[in-house]
């Protein structure tokens, strides 16, 4: 190849480096860029919305509506909110401002690359009765766009993206039992190891395994278990599945507890495996299906060795507490006349 063509070449491919690096510069401009000419769109959420809904990406729309003072989910069906979630959203929506325009070639591969495509973006719309208060769809870094300036980006300040970036079940109330466990005087538990009953009396909790006392019986192992359920939550739901599929048409292991002075009484019953070690479980009185973790299911599976001291201990306490070989406890003093006492004190005369 002689020495024109090689520099011809080198020509092109530098040429074509250059617009390559043209192109790139273009796409990916500088984030947060204020363009003067753009008039700011203004936002003002007001703090009394009474409903608002929540499209994270590919998840199902999520709408929630205020009735009274408590929000509800309506969308994609009807169900009890997490009230503190759905509060903290629907307060972060006032606190959303827009800080600067922000100069994107808006194209596809740019939207899909600041995640404002509709496969990634979160777009939530804010109401006040019929009338919308903002129609906003959020990126990453905090990019906005707004309803109705089409084609342009923002930066928005104020923006809390953990407050809508959430799983379904993240926005339901997943209580199942909330109760005072020092109120429990009661605590009954059947499963395929037997039936166990627990009461608590004047000197703490005395259990018993298929009528007869359980031996080597641990108090504490009933309290841990009060503490796990006092304020049981679930992991996720069983929407839509049936008692054949949930297994609780008849269930592995049923737990209740009974508060004192007949102050309420919370069932749990459990089903088959949901997914790895959780179960599908449902209280009574409600006709929701629950999936509850490890830790709950093997509490409702416990066998009576989940009661009990270990069968040493009571043998090793004592050992703890027993003399020295010869019968002396450890720090007592030798009798007088003993062998290898010290010098006068054998000897009532001091030895002389």
């Amino acid at each position: 190849m002689n020495r024109q063509v090689l520099i011809g070449v080198g020509l092109l491919a530098t040429a074509g480096m250059g617009l390559w690096a043209y192109e790139n510069q273009k796409k990916d401009q500088d984030v947060g860029k204020p363009v003067a000419k753009v008039e700011l769109p203004s936002l003002s959420i007001p703090d009394d919305i009474d409903k608002f809904s929540v499209k994270d990406g590919k998840k199902d729309e999520v709408v929630f509506e205020k009735k009274g003072d408590t929000w509800e989910i309506v969308k994609p069906f009807a169900a009890k909110a997490n009230q503190e979630t759905v509060k903290s959203a629907a307060s972060n929506l006032k606190e959303v401002k827009v800080e600067s325009h922000v100069d994107l070639r808006l194209d596809d591969q740019v939207k899909k690359d600041r995640k404002l495509d509709a496969d990634q973006a979160v777009h939530v719309v804010a109401y006040k009765g019929s009338d919308i208060k903002g129609d906003l769809t959020f990126g990453s870094n905090n990019l906005m766009m707004v309803a109705g300036k089409d084609n342009l980006v923002f930066k928005a300040k104020g923006y809390q993206s953990w407050s809508f970036s959430k799983d379904l079940k993240d926005w339901r109330d997943r209580e199942i039992f909330k109760f005072d466990d020092a109120n429990a005087n009661h605590l009954t538990l059947s499963n395929k190891s037997g039936d166990f009953s627990f009461t608590k009396g004047d000197k703490g909790w005395a259990g018993t395994f298929k009528g007869g006392p359980i031996e080597r019986f641990d108090e504490q192992k009933v309290k841990d278990l009060l503490l796990d359920f006092k304020s049981l939550q679930a992991e996720e739901f069983g929407d839509n599945k049936t008692d054949a599929d949930t297994g609780l048409g008849a269930p592995e292991g049923t737990l209740t507890v009974s508060l004192k002075d007949n102050a309420g009484k919370y069932t749990l019953k459990l089903g088959k495996v949901a997914t790895g070690d959780s179960h599908f479980a449902r209280k009574d009185g409600g006709d929701l299906i629950y999936v509850v973790s490890k830790l709950v299911s093997d509490r409702v599976l416990s066998a009576k060795e989940k009661f009990q001291k270990a069968a040493d201990a009571g043998a090793d306490a004592a050992k703890d507490n027993a003399p020295p070989h010869g019968g002396m406890p450890p720090g007592m003093p030798g009798m007088p006349g003993m062998p290898g006492m010290p010098p006068g004190m054998g000897d009532p005369h001091g030895g002389h």
